[in-house]
């Protein structure tokens, strides 16, 4: 295949599938390793992002998929009269930040460092596929384990996990969930996750 053919075929499996798909699927369905699919990617990414198009190549760990650009999001959401979700409340952020730096993780763990039960907000973490069990912890009761999801990732605009915002050690006096302590996960105006650093450069 020509490296403009394997371009669209990407292409077209990606716009067929609606969902993330694994780069191995790519490569087995076009027969054709890796590094070649890999390369056709990264074209169709640049060609997207250069002119500006409507449409964005995601990167989710080792999956890609094709979504709407963000700029567009709320002609989409018109043109669709789809609902925006809600905005994840401070608890919910705390939660999910705790098991996004700590995953796997059991919901005593995340209850522990919260200072408070958490059975509501991992069921809503789990409604809006923030969250996922991922086993058992292999001690008495075996409690469930959980770990963050590719729809965290998109919804963050995270590639993978290392993305995140590094974590400092918080000091004796400093509560790690305090919104003001420094290596937190937080929101940025446009949903981005930024770290107090980047925070301060901007004010």
């Amino acid at each position: 295949m020509e490296r403009k053919e394997i371009e669209s075929a990407v292409e077209a499996i990606l716009f067929a599938s609606g969902e993330p798909v694994q780069i191995k699927r790519l490569c087995a369905a076009l027969e054709l390793a890796r590094p070649a699919v890999e390369r056709a990617l990264k074209d169709l990414g640049d060609h997207y992002a250069f002119d500006q198009r409507g449409i964005r190549l995601v990167q989710m760990e080792d999956c890609w998929q094709l979504c709407s650009a963000p700029e567009f999001g709320d002609a989409v959401h018109r043109a669709l009269e789809v609902r925006k979700p809600a905005k994840l409340s401070q608890p919910a952020l705390e939660a999910l930040t705790i098991i996004a730096y700590y995953q796997p993780t059991t919901r005593a763990y995340v209850d522990q460092i919260r200072g408070v039960d958490s059975s509501y907000t991992m069921s809503l973490l789990l409604n809006r596929d923030l969250i996922e069990e991922c086993g058992r912890l292999q001690v008495p009761g075996r409690p469930r384990l959980y770990r963050t999801t590719k729809q965290f990732l998109r919804a963050f605009h995270l590639s993978s996990l290392e993305d995140l915002p590094e974590l400092t050690e918080p000091s004796e006096e400093e509560d790690p969930l305090d919104p003001e302590a420094d290596g937190q996960m937080r929101l940025g105006e446009n949903g981005e996750i930024v770290s107090s650093q980047e925070e301060e450069e901007t004010e």
